[in-house]
């Protein structure tokens, strides 16, 4: 397989993209940002509190990666996901990959992500914001 660089990161600090330097070799690159919604389930949330097995996260993220990189000849794979509470309109995930055409880098990335929701052990739960409110009142 040719050369490639990953970064898998599993972090409570607000996500931010690293500056991209570009290849000659990747012809498309592509980056995903998986923002926390306001509504969940038709409910109005602050923000979700992510929880991980971090060891075991970073483990599965670097076998996502690699397989990835393997099946679609990606040159760059940087998966960041972040942990703690993460308000409503901010980041819990920041994804990039770069591959020589466009086709593998946007099916890489879906197929990433998807892999991630199944197999990487980060569970979330919503805040809503009634709740908070209700708890603020009881206090």
């Amino acid at each position: 397989m040719a050369t490639w660089h990953s970064q898998i990161v599993i972090t409570t600090e607000p996500l931010q993209a690293p500056a991209k330097i570009w290849d000659g070799a990747a012809g498309a690159t592509v980056e995903f940002w998986g923002v926390v919604r306001s509504l969940e389930d038709g409910r109005e949330i602050s923000g979700i509190e992510y929880e991980a097995h971090e060891a075991m996260a970073q483990h599965q993220m670097e076998l996502i990666a690699k397989t990835a990189a393997e099946k679609f000849g990606l040159k760059e794979v940087l998966l960041h996901h972040r942990i703690g509470f993460v308000a409503a309109g901010e980041p819990s995930l920041f994804l990039r990959v770069s591959s020589g055409h466009r086709g593998a880098a946007f099916e890489a990335s879906a197929g990433m992500v998807s892999e991630l929701k199944k197999k990487v052990p980060i569970w979330k739960r919503p805040l809503l914001v009634r709740q908070e409110t209700q708890s603020a009142i009881a206090q």
